[in-house]
């Protein structure tokens, strides 16, 4: 992804050239975004339902049959587990697993440099937390993004949903990690709406779900996104 505005032919700015290109999907809003949340909460609920009643109508029936309906039960549990747990590590913060950083052959010159350069783009608050963390943070008018090197986490106003984005860099190649994140911030910066348009929606649901299966060292990012988020009720 290129942070390039499209233009129009009077000339005026349209926003991302990749969002402008996806004519098919609708341009994302606090409309989609509610909505497409209201969605990931029905399918949850489905998960639930499909395997929760038929566990306990059979220890209804038969109470002996309490360590089958366990396991539905678990089932339920591991399928929402793995759905939570692809939203949180697609996002991939600098220096966690899948970090182009930890790659084989990664030149650590060059991946001091990428990191200093995204720091420039950075407040002072803001650098100590990416380097801490892994994460980029900015405040948008959708809520808090935190960025990584392969998408980035939505923390929704009210500081209680999170949305999981994944969207690689067009051509990223063997760019360090800090490039990748520069990158990925430069176009949420032209254009917000349009990163989430041509994002890839992996999760939407719960802010505990998501944090508890980040990296350790990445949470603290979650938590002050979570505590900006909440003052823009």
């Amino acid at each position: 992804m290129e942070a390039h505005p499209a233009t129009a032919p009077g000339g005026s700015a349209r926003g991302l050239t990749e969002a402008a290109v996806l004519t098919w999907r609708e341009r994302a809003s606090e409309r989609t975004l509610r909505r497409d949340g209201r969605r990931w909460t029905l399918w949850t609920l489905g998960v639930v339902v499909t395997f929760g009643a038929p566990a306990a109508v059979l220890v209804a029936i038969e109470p002996l049959a309490a360590p089958a309906a366990l396991f539905c039960g678990a089932h339920a549990v591991g399928i929402l587990h793995l759905q939570a747990r692809r939203g949180a590590r697609a996002v991939v913060p600098i220096g966690g697993p899948g970090s182009a950083a930890l790659r084989p052959g990664a030149d650590p010159d060059a991946e001091r440099v990428a990191l200093g350069l995204l720091g420039d783009l950075l407040g002072h608050s803001e650098r100590e937390l990416a380097s801490d963390t892994g994460f980029a943070i900015q405040r948008g008018r959708m809520g808090i993004w935190l960025s990584g090197e392969a998408g980035a986490l939505l923390v929704r106003p009210g500081g209680r949903r999170v949305d999981c984005w994944c969207v690689r860099v067009s051509e990223a190649g063997e760019l360090p990690a800090g490039d990748r994140v520069a990158h990925l911030l430069l176009a949420l910066r032209e254009d917000e709406a349009g990163f989430a348009t041509v994002a890839n929606s992996n999760f939407s649901g719960s802010l505990a779900r998501v944090r508890r299966r980040l990296p350790a060292r990445s949470r603290p990012a979650l938590d002050e996104a979570r505590r900006l988020a909440r003052a823009m009720r």
